[in-house]
Order: structure tokens, then sequence, then C-alpha cells
């Protein structure tokens, strides 16, 4: 049977909830490969699983021997990935999509040791983060054509079916994963990461066995695509966090709409009723 040549660590999670930053700080430990950029290989493992659960062929394999069908797939997924990350020194390797949160079945499948790293963030400041990203970006209209829209109604869709509601699914449905799955989870709290970076990646090392190193966070560039306040340094990004401010209309929508989520990570912020 083929087996991973290095241990996979992914990250996914929110929108807007820090997973670059978490990727660049990660990157710092002579055992992590860490590029900070989101990778293509999640999207790619699930094509390549599309497009084996159409191939007629494959499907008359599995029908006549399930049990030597099934080894086949899962060693050609353990192949690609081994190839995809040939080249790399280090044992461990970062890999980024927020598709992973759909694909931890697939994940434990191909590589049973895996581990993943969950961002989240309070959802008012997920949507302030958003709303400052756009206002910086005003000659461009918004992601799935929301610029005409008013600041509410944007929140309705955006947590409705746009890019954060999507992502608050995937989300709750970890929770119905069986406990040994969702063992091999971490969830990153942003405002964690950014009040404490030292102590959350002192341990997320901890969790993964690796030995302790100091984070310098003054020594990290990020990439342009993090939504923090004109900053091109880690540690200014980390500096210069502040809270966006959310209206209270907003701010009742979502806290309303996802009570199940504030119950999970921010059970202090609930407002009453």
């Amino acid at each position: 049977m083929t087996a991973l040549t290095k241990s996979l660590l992914c990250v996914t999670g929110l929108p807007h909830a820090g997973s670059t930053i978490l990727c660049e700080l990660l990157g710092q430990h002579p055992k992590l490969y860490s590029p900070g950029d989101v990778s293509p290989l999640c999207p790619t493992l699930m094509g390549m699983r599309q497009q084996l659960s159409r191939d007629p062929l494959v499907l008359a394999q599995v029908e006549r021997d399930g049990v030597e069908g099934h080894r086949r797939s899962r060693s050609a997924f353990q192949g690609f990935v081994n190839g995809w990350f040939d080249a790399l020194p280090q044992p461990w390797v970062v890999d980024q999509h927020q598709n992973w949160m759909l694909q931890l079945q697939l994940l434990q499948l191909i590589d049973p040791h895996s581990r993943v790293l969950v961002c989240v963030r309070e959802l008012g400041q997920v949507w302030g983060s958003i709303e400052e990203q756009y206002r910086r970006k005003l000659p461009l209209d918004f992601p799935n054509s929301f610029a005409d829209l008013s600041p509410l109604d944007r929140a309705e869709r955006l947590f409705g079916e746009g890019m954060v509601g999507e992502a608050l699914r995937s989300l709750e449905a970890i929770q119905d994963h069986s406990a040994e799955l969702q063992s091999r989870l971490y969830y990153v709290v942003f405002e964690h990461l950014i009040s404490n970076p030292q102590e959350v990646i002192q341990d997320i090392y901890n969790w993964l066995a690796l030995p302790a190193i100091a984070v310098d966070s003054q020594d990290s560039p990020i990439s342009s695509a993090v939504n923090t306040l004109n900053s091109n340094t880690l540690h200014a990004s980390l500096e210069a966090f502040s809270l966006h401010a959310v209206p209270p209309r907003i701010h009742k929508l979502i806290q309303g709409n996802f009570r199940w989520y504030y119950n999970l990570f921010y059970p202090g912020l609930l407002s009453g009723g």
C-alpha cells in the first residue's frame, strides 16, 4: 500500500479569519513547508474523485471487486499527493484551502494522520473586514455583483448564499463528523492569534509534536490579500489590528442567524433573547 511521504497540515475556515497570517507564521518552523498561498491541491483531488466516479471502467472494476477498487483509488490519490510535494525537504507540509472543511473524510482516507487547522473569527468582524476591503476597491464591483446593494442587504447575501454563508454551512457540518475525525481538528481563533501569536503558534507546534521555536512576528511579510490595516509586514499588521464598526442592525442579523456559531466559539458575546 502506498504511504504518504509527508505529513499534511491543512488550513481552512472562514474567509477573512487569519488563515494567511497563520500560514506565514507556521512557515517559520524549519520542519514545516508553508508557502502562505491558497493551494490548488484540494480542488484538484476533488476533480480527480469526480472523474473516477464518472468513469464506466472504474465503476465496472469497483462492481467486480470493491476492495481492490478502493485500494487502487486510495493509492492513486496518495501517489498524486506524494508527487505534488516530492521536492520538499520538510517532513510537514501546510496546504491552505477553504474546501478542506468539506473534504475531511477524503483527507482522512488519503492520510489518516493528517491534521487540520480551522480558522474562526467573530462574525461581525468578518463582515467588517470584507466591507473594508470593498471600500478600498470602490471602482470595482463587489464579489457576486453585490456592489449595488445596501450594507445590510450585502450582509444578508454574504451570510446567505455568499462566501461567508457557504463557509459557515461547511463549518456547521463538521460538528456531525465522528469524534475520532474531530480530534484531528484545531480551531484557531483570530482574536487569540492577533493578540498573542507566540502562544497560539507554540500551542499548534505542541499539538503537532514539533520542537518549540521562537516566532518572529517582525520577519514575515504577508500577502496583500490579507485584509489588515494597510500593512506590508506581519508585525505591523498585528500591531495595527483594530475592531471594525458594525451597525446594530447588521450585528443583530448575524447573531440571530448564527447563534450556533456564537454558542460554540463566542458564547460570551451573545446578546439576550
